[in-house]
């Protein structure tokens, strides 16, 4: 590697980029209660706006992807940093749907934009330790949901009761992360350095084991972003601080996340991916039948926040280390495909949430139901990774 690259600053860099990103998902999480009142939403519509981040973040994977290898991966940056900027200040002088749709588009088209650039990047800089050093990188996103988390917690104690004082908080890291890559050098992508051509990579990534994993990622991603998204609205009526839920499932999968390297290095994907969707099923199962028993809700939420943790970092690990043809192309479009999951997933559990609530008469017992309805993906997870276990061993 050209020794003009500092890979541990752009390594770090790439991390502070990512809590960016993490603290729009966890403050846009715990403002949605306040904006249906502010802005008199119903739970539908705040589904469609926490979802635009999703859409944003798909588009920008998607075009991010392609775009990597042609215009480098510091200019991608540099997208996100200014689309952070704008998004972050669009939404503190929000005053509808429609600003908060288009101020969300732009956080989500920054954090598709830092996950498009920052993936091939890590796989580029430490290609013999690709899925621990992916599953290091994403520890930050849970880290920076608790930060985001602990954040509003915190303002509430203080009596900071407005939530653009969380928002405009966000500017901070953003100029951080800003400035740890000016000037900085950064290496080609993979792809390029391996010899694979672009229409190679293209090819690969319309091969049936890749399609196959970016079908599962719909899910996967579906079952961890959209839960914890919507899990402080569901748990709203058992706890004073719900969003207490919601630091205490991302921290339990932050720690996974960045302790369990060693682990991950030395296990089948597969054998994770099935773990994971077993403990994930489990703990919204547990969630689900005792959101009114702080105890037990607790206990539920710790195994699902378990069960996901892995989720994300090994299916791109999975993908990178199985298709490595696939280069950054198959990077972004599986973070991309994930979180159009998650986008998918905002409207369809604010609708369940919002009918359940309608027909049981208690907005308890509708968030306990729509746990319950999540609980199917990954239960439906558990065969395709049993099919895709078999598969391999048989290949």
């Amino acid at each position: 590697m050209d020794a003009a690259i500092n890979r541990t600053r752009l390594f770090n860099a790439s991390c502070v980029a990512l809590v960016v990103t993490a603290l729009a998902f966890a403050t846009r999480g715990s403002f949605v209660t306040e904006w249906g009142k502010e802005f008199s939403l119903s739970p539908t519509e705040i589904g469609w706006i926490t979802g635009t981040a999703f859409w944003g973040f798909t588009i920008a994977m998607a075009f991010g992807g392609m775009l990597v290898d042609v215009i480098g991966m510091k200019r991608i940056f540099l997208i996100a940093f200014v689309c952070h900027l704008v998004g972050i200040i669009m939404t503190v002088y929000a005053t509808g749907f429609w600003t908060l749709f288009i101020s969300t588009l732009f956080i989500g088209l920054a954090n598709g934009s830092v996950e498009a650039a920052a993936n091939p990047l890590i796989t580029s800089i430490y290609t013999d330790e690709k899925t621990r050093r992916l599953n290091r990188f994403h520890a930050w996103f849970p880290w920076g949901i608790v930060i985001g988390g602990l954040l509003v917690y915190a303002l509430s104690l203080a009596k900071i009761t407005d939530w653009r004082w969380a928002m405009g908080i966000m500017l901070l890291p953003t100029f951080v992360y800003g400035w740890m890559f000016f000037g900085q050098k950064f290496p080609q992508t993979e792809r390029v350095t391996s010899g694979v051509s672009y229409k190679g990579m293209l090819k690969a990534c319309t091969s049936p084991l890749f399609l196959f994993m970016a079908f599962c990622m719909i899910f996967t991603a579906g079952t961890e972003l959209g839960t914890n998204q919507w899990i402080a609205a569901l748990v709203s009526n058992v706890m004073a601080h719900p969003i207490l839920v919601l630091v205490w499932v991302t921290g339990i999968m932050a720690l996974a996340r960045t302790f369990g390297g060693v682990f991950i290095h030395n296990v089948k994907h597969t054998t994770i991916l099935i773990s994971s969707a077993v403990l994930g099923c489990i703990g919204l199962l547990i969630l689900g039948y005792s959101v009114d028993n702080f105890a037990l809700a607790m206990l539920g939420a710790a195994i699902f926040g378990l069960g996901v943790a892995f989720f994300w970092p090994t299916m791109l690990g999975f993908v990178s280390e199985k298709i490595p043809a696939t280069g950054a192309l198959g990077l972004s479009l599986m973070g991309g495909i994930g979180f159009l999951g998650g986008a998918i997933a905002q409207p369809v559990l604010g609708n369940i949430y919002e009918t359940q609530t309608g027909l049981l008469g208690s907005e308890l017992a509708g968030g306990a139901t729509t746990l319950l309805y999540v609980a199917v993906v990954p239960a439906a997870l558990v065969a395709a990774f049993l099919i895709l276990y078999v598969w391999q061993r048989k290949k």
